[in-house]
């Protein structure tokens, strides 16, 4: 049996239509054969895996360690990944900590085969988590398949949240942010701001981001966005900020009255801003 997410909709009434079932849809999810067959031969075998290297070279094993951190698209990157895992996190010229994305440097230090404290594979408690965590972003991966924007949205939900809460949110937090891609997409889409701006100066766009952060949300620092309703926010105005660049859709705030009026189902994103973006932006 294949799991296809119900999302009837497109843009933020899809978004809050589709987060009220995504619980349901969830359970439904986990219990599809292809994923128990992953998170069971996991749990059975992780233990095994007592190198990087026997890591690596057990696709299975690999597909559900990577995608507990999101980061199965790299699972071809074999030798990447075991310098990653060997050369651990505990030094600051790790490999993973000159990387400019913290899933790997989570990912090292969570399985620690570099780290003094040796590979955590055996733990009981760590191999739960990590199938756990697995499972709930390869629901994501799935509800992408759909629409992407929606996948976008749930990673933000998550991830936003550690950044606001961790203990280097002030000098790190936005860096974080701008060093994960699919975070980036959501708060550039929130400030209003066009991906290009990824090719200035990395504090330039550090003074940028915090200046539209205050501006929308009343706060330069992401440690803004312990609050819910600060999150929420932005998913609103992301979603909203997606149409209008991509142009309206069947389920876009306004379309059935700008086709009365003679705008029809190749009215451009112009227009779409004309009708709404005054109110939400």
């Amino acid at each position: 049996m294949t799991f296809y997410p119900a999302i009837p909709l497109s843009g933020y009434l899809g978004w809050k239509v589709f987060d009220n079932s995504a619980d349901r849809q969830f359970e439904v999810f986990k219990d599809t054969p292809a994923v128990v067959r992953n998170v069971d031969y996991f749990r059975e075998n992780i233990a095994n895996a007592t190198s990087a290297k026997k890591l690596v070279e057990d696709r299975r094993l690999l597909t559900v360690a990577l995608g507990a951190y999101g980061l199965g698209e790299e699972i071809n990157k074999k030798a990447f990944i075991q310098k990653i895992l060997e050369d651990g996190t505990e030094f600051g010229d790790s490999f993973a900590n000159r990387l400019s994305d913290p899933r790997w440097r989570a990912f090292a230090k969570d399985f620690g085969y570099g780290n003094f404290t040796g590979p955590r594979v055996g733990i009981e408690s760590f191999r739960e988590q990590t199938a756990n965590n697995y499972l709930e972003r390869a629901f994501e991966v799935r509800v992408g398949e759909v629409n992407t924007d929606m996948r976008l949205a749930m990673n933000f939900r998550r991830e936003i949240a550690k950044i606001a809460e961790g203990a280097n949110v002030e000098t790190a937090g936005w860096f974080q942010i701008m060093g994960q891609s699919p975070l980036r997409i959501v708060m550039e889409g929130a400030l209003g701001l066009p991906s290009s701006i990824g090719q200035a100066d990395i504090d330039k766009q550090k003074e940028l981001f915090e200046r539209k952060a205050e501006q929308f949300f009343g706060g330069k620092s992401p440690a803004i966005f312990k609050d819910p309703i600060k999150v929420e926010d932005a998913l609103r105005r992301f979603f909203l900020y997606s149409e209008v660049q991509n142009g309206p859709t069947a389920s876009t705030p306004g379309v059935a009255a700008l086709s009365i009026l003679g705008g029809g189902p190749s009215l451009g994103a112009s227009s779409v801003a004309n009708l709404f973006v005054s109110n939400t932006f």
